[in-house]
């Protein structure tokens, strides 16, 4: 019998897993409808109470996206006054759900890696993902690995689609 020999182990070809990068707990959404009278109704004195009386210790070090579950109608100044509250605890506050802030952390931490192991190497992003990674993420990583790659495929070695080949 012939030996089965690993043409992908033995090629030059670098793989870029996003899932690498995965926040984790890191990443998380806070709702501020459990502020709400009734989860609807914003009544200014009650909303600016329960947020002095919260716990922010809970978000130290996290990225937080700030949303509403409800269709409420809130003011602008809402989101804001969580975020006052949230900044001197969070590495990041924004006004978004899970996924939006999960966008915020890959940029973050994709504008934080050394490329130089891709440098002039084909490289494959890896594509599919056993965790919720964002699409716009796979449109950020790619912008980062144009420059250093000799060439990008998406998704596996056995059925990956080429994107990009440097002239």
């Amino acid at each position: 019998m012939d030996e089965i020999i690993n043409k992908v182990a033995q090629s030059s070809l670098e793989v870029f897993d996003l899932e690498d990068y995965f926040p984790d707990e890191h990443v998380v959404q806070l709702d501020i409808s459990q502020w709400l009278f009734e989860g609807f109704l914003l009544k200014e004195k009650d909303f600016r109470e329960q947020l002095k009386n919260f716990d922010w210790t809970i978000y130290k070090d996290k990225y937080v996206g700030i949303y509403c579950s409800t269709e409420a109608v809130l003011p602008a100044w809402a989101f804001s006054l969580v975020a006052v509250y949230l900044n001197p605890v969070a590495l990041k506050v924004i006004n978004g759900n899970l996924e939006a802030i999960t966008i915020v952390w890959y940029e973050d931490i994709l504008s934080k890696v050394d490329y130089s192991t891709y440098k002039d190497k084909p490289v494959i992003l890896k594509g599919c993902s056993k965790k919720q990674v964002p699409q716009e993420v796979y449109t950020l990583a790619i912008q980062k690995l144009m420059p250093h790659a000799k060439s990008i495929m998406f998704g596996e070695a056995c059925s990956a689609v080429p994107l990009y080949k440097r002239k």
